[in-house]
């Protein structure tokens, strides 16, 4: 078999200057130009269309079967606690199973697997079937992400396309996904109203169930061209191991393979229980500055994210700009996304993705800082761009730092360890943020002979952006002695 790394050359040098200095479009256009990644994309896109189509249907399907105003009330955080919990339980064993198992035939099966249990949701049409059977569809999601992100730097020629690699990713995932689900649900639910279709024609909840089917076709297609149309996403031939300490080179020196005695090894070897498996994991965290740091900062930076969307709109009120300060404040953190995702390739031409991502954690505390000490609506929303910047900037380098310097064997485990220390950390912090607010109060300050009433947002934001400007220091601590390819070109 033909791994795609191999079709292109990856010899010694770090690329032309030319090379180095493309701009995001031409980057984007040289990736999709891989017909490997080109499919793996569309793949991502019919996944996720069907995760926002089903999402949506399981929620409004919920809400109908509901026998109580409490049911109906609380139907969409149920289905939402039912697709978070997963990932919470699973995702640990998810990355184990990406790194011992053919990533490609993980993925087809969780693809066939959504697609019977959503069929099976549609066809029962219970309340308690659709909770157990969204949790089961989501530990199915949990397997299939890690053995995705994992898979995804074998498609690719080089290490700088990792970043464009993640940003179209991120593109198709919360935007065009998005775009497709909700408008399919729109357009499958409506059309009830604008054709005047008779209840008793599409029975109970028929379309609901239509969008619900709908979605299960979505992972359908995924799973067939997952194993009709992908065979580089199985596991690397001996020919691409026995060149992997070239490709290793242009990466700037290469990944450590720690395993739990300590020692160093390469991507083969033979094959290793799910318990000796968990035990590299912990070897390799310990023994890797870049993936301990990057650990850190990103604990740091999604506890602080969480204060501010735990105590945003008490936040937005207390600046007495009423609701509409929250929609201008949430608009300016979607901007703030944007701009860190589209910006931080070109920040990475010069400096080094490790000395980025721990700056971009700092820099993203200390606008939470600013934000918590703002006194007005107008001070507030560019310090929240900054913040949203930042924290886009961190992600995504976060993400090209998995890709580009994790050692292959190790990496599903890599990913489903931040993947889920996404939902955990940022989950307890959302939830546990109107606590400490409440606790908090409103509190009564003088500052330079005036008075002043604070209430608990503050101090709330301001904890925050101080424990990620701390994490971003460890972590650049931890992680700037390594050197990347930008480093060699400067």
């Amino acid at each position: 078999m033909r791994i795609s790394v191999d079709e292109g050359p990856v010899a010694g040098g770090t690329g032309t200057s030319e090379q180095q200095h493309t701009s995001s479009l031409a980057s984007a256009r040289e990736v999709l130009a891989l017909r490997a990644f080109r499919r793996l994309w569309i793949v991502t896109g019919l996944c996720s269309s069907g995760d926002w189509l089903a999402l949506s249907g399981l929620a409004a399907l919920a809400s109908t079967l509901a026998t109580s105003a409490a049911g109906v009330n609380f139907a969409f955080s149920s289905v939402l606690f039912a697709n978070l919990l997963p990932g919470l339980l699973f995702a640990p064993i998810a990355g184990l199973v990406a790194d011992r198992f053919d990533r490609r035939t993980v993925m087809a099966v969780a693809d066939v697997a959504r697609c019977a249990l959503l069929l099976s949701i549609a066809v029962v049409n219970t309340y308690w079937w659709i909770l157990v059977g969204g949790f089961l569809i989501q530990v199915a999601t949990t397997m299939w992400i890690p053995s995705k992100d994992a898979a995804l730097p074998r498609l690719l020629r080089r290490p700088d396309q990792v970043a464009p690699a993640a940003q179209l990713g991120l593109v198709m995932t919360y935007g065009v996904a998005i775009a497709v689900g909700g408008g399919l649900f729109t357009l499958i639910t409506g059309a009830g109203t604008v054709f005047d279709i008779p209840a008793h024609v599409i029975g109970m909840n028929g379309l609901t169930r239509l969008a619900i089917v709908v979605a299960a076709l979505f992972y359908l297609a995924s799973a067939i061209s997952i194993a009709t149309a992908l065979p580089e996403l199985s596991r690397p031939a001996a020919s691409l191991d026995a060149r992997r300490p070239e490709y290793d080179r242009e990466l700037g020196g290469g990944p450590l393979d720690v395993t739990s005695s300590g020692t160093v090894g390469g991507p083969t070897g033979p094959r290793q229980g799910l318990g000796a498996m968990l035990r590299d994991s912990v070897g390799y965290v310990r023994g890797t500055p870049v993936v301990r740091g990057l650990l850190v900062g990103m604990m740091g930076a999604l506890a602080a994210g969480g204060a501010v969307v735990g105590s945003a709109q008490p936040y937005a009120l207390s600046l007495l700009g009423g609701q509409a300060a929250w929609g201008l404040l949430l608009l300016a953190t979607f901007l703030g996304l944007a701009i860190g995702l589209l910006g931080a390739p070109r920040l990475a031409r010069r400096l080094s993705h490790e000395r980025l991502f721990g700056l971009a954690v700092v820099c993203a505390g200390g606008a939470l800082v600013l934000v918590a000490l703002s006194p007005h609506l107008a001070v507030s929303l560019p310090a929240v761009v900054a913040a949203g910047a930042s924290a886009g900037s961190a992600f995504l380098t976060g993400v090209t730092i998995i890709g580009a310097k994790v050692e292959d064997s190790m990496r599903g485990r890599v990913n489903a360890l931040y993947q889920s220390m996404l939902k955990v950390v940022l989950g307890c912090s959302v939830v546990l943020t109107p606590v400490l607010v409440t606790l908090i109060g409103q509190r009564p300050v003088t500052l330079w002979g005036e008075h002043f009433l604070i209430d608990g947002t503050r101090p709330v934001i301001l904890g925050g952006g101080l424990l990620a400007a701390a994490a971003g220091l460890v972590a650049y601590r931890q992680m700037h002695g390594r050197t990347d390819r930008s480093d060699a070109v400067s």
